[in-house]
């Protein structure tokens, strides 16, 4: 169960997508419910445009998809109402499927534990949370929730997703504190990585389709790939951009959408950054020369940013092989993960003379770019990998089924 889910872009799309890909080829019956999807992808035909509900085969998997309120989702009061469409709709959806033997769903949005919870009662089985961010928290931190009735009402819905989930699974082990903080027994959360498709995301040429398109084979490549919200410190970028002028073959390329992206295009403008170019989301297919093309890749977040966050994208980076420069709150998850694979450099968030050191820095050594590439795939072949994520979730599930028999084996 996910709100996001092929042909919709990003991570929170793809990640249920592999996973359920690679159960059904071992074998498991599984079904995805979701949402009709919103953010399509260069090129997609849009056949799902103007319907209400539909069944399809999505590689294997059975899915269900429902249309749902799309309100303006920077306003809290309307990403609320967008949030508990999704949970009424979802509900309806699951009472169409028969005999789960386990209810695995992605949080946020964390009504839809409410909605798993309810079905897990109605027709069986295990209900697995997998919380990817911490809501309320991180919407808390980013300013965007600040009514305290709002505040209090989710932070009483999240202590109770945790409290009546069978089982929690989080990526990394601050978001385990987290979780365990906020009332969850520690003996049901389990720290499982989040996994990346190293079979997809691999090592390729630097010159490739997508850098002779746009013109890239000259140029040394600062990349940032990825959504451009509120949480993205892209302003750090740019501001490196305008110190690093002076290098002519130094070309930062900022690849994604979001609701910042119009005003960080007027900021490069006014700075007259002809260094710096900004270019849509990119299809799925696409998205590994985008890294290959780099010579370095970035992630950056805000300082107020203080959740225990492990971007998806710096996995994708260490997949490709290519060094990450992490601009972050260093006492999260994700500099620690980048210092244990040697894949990268971690600076505090929004360092601009530390971000420009560290460009420089690989922009004069190819030998330590080829080191932190090979260190980052490495590590992410042997602890990483889907397959490694799907055997851990087979385990899992072989433990949870036997004790929470099936019900209702009506359905499809």
């Amino acid at each position: 169960m996910s709100a996001y889910f092929p042909p919709d872009t990003g991570s929170a799309s793809h990640l249920f997508y592999e996973l359920g890909g690679e159960l059904v080829r071992r074998g498991h019956r599984v079904y995805t419910i979701t949402a009709m999807p919103s953010y399509f992808p260069t090129g997609q035909t849009g056949r799902y445009r103007g319907r209400f509900y539909m069944v399809e085969d999505f590689d294997g998997i059975r899915t269900l998809r429902v249309k749902v309120l799309s309100p303006a989702r920077h306003i809290p009061v309307f990403r609320a109402l967008w949030q508990f469409s999704l949970a009424f709709c979802f509900f309806f959806l699951g009472l169409f499927i028969r005999r789960p033997d386990i209810i695995l769903v992605y949080s946020p949005p964390l009504t839809l534990g409410i909605t798993a919870w309810i079905l897990s009662r109605l027709k069986g089985g295990a209900f697995i949370l997998n919380v990817q961010d911490l809501f309320p928290q991180s919407v808390i931190d980013l300013g965007i929730l600040k009514n305290r009735i709002l505040i209090r009402f989710f932070e009483a819905m999240e202590r109770f997703v945790y409290r009546h989930a069978t089982t929690i699974t989080v990526h990394s082990e601050g978001n385990r504190d987290h979780v365990v903080g906020k009332g969850a027994r520690p003996e049901k959360v389990r720290v499982i990585p989040n996994w990346i498709d190293t079979d997809f995301l691999k090592p390729g040429a630097k010159l490739n389709d997508f850098s002779r398109k746009f013109g890239l084979d000259n140029k040394f490549v600062v990349s940032f790939a990825g959504v451009l919200g509120y949480s993205q410190d892209v302003d750090v970028i740019l501001e490196a951009a305008h110190r690093l002028r002076s290098h002519p073959d130094i070309l930062f390329l900022i690849v994604g959408d979001g609701v910042e992206k119009a005003r960080l295009v007027k900021k490069a403008q006014d700075l007259k950054l002809d260094n710096v170019r900004f270019l849509p989301m990119q299809p799925r297919s696409v998205y590994p020369q985008v890294i290959q093309a780099s010579d370095v890749s970035l992630a950056t977040l805000h300082d107020f940013v203080r959740t225990p966050v492990v971007p998806s994208k710096i996995l994708s980076i260490m997949a490709i092989g290519r060094p990450v420069v992490a601009g972050m709150d260093l006492s999260g998850d994700a500099p620690k993960l980048i210092a244990r694979a040697r894949c990268g450099i971690t600076l505090p968030p929004n360092d601009v003379e530390g971000l420009v050191d560290a460009i420089i820095k690989l922009y004069h050594n190819q030998e330590l770019r080829e080191e932190m590439g090979r260190n980052g795939r490495r590590y992410a072949e042997k602890y990483l990998s889907l397959s490694v994520a799907v055997r851990t979730y087979e385990e899992m599930f072989a433990e949870l089924a036997p004790l929470h028999p099936r019900g209702d084996t009506s359905g499809v």
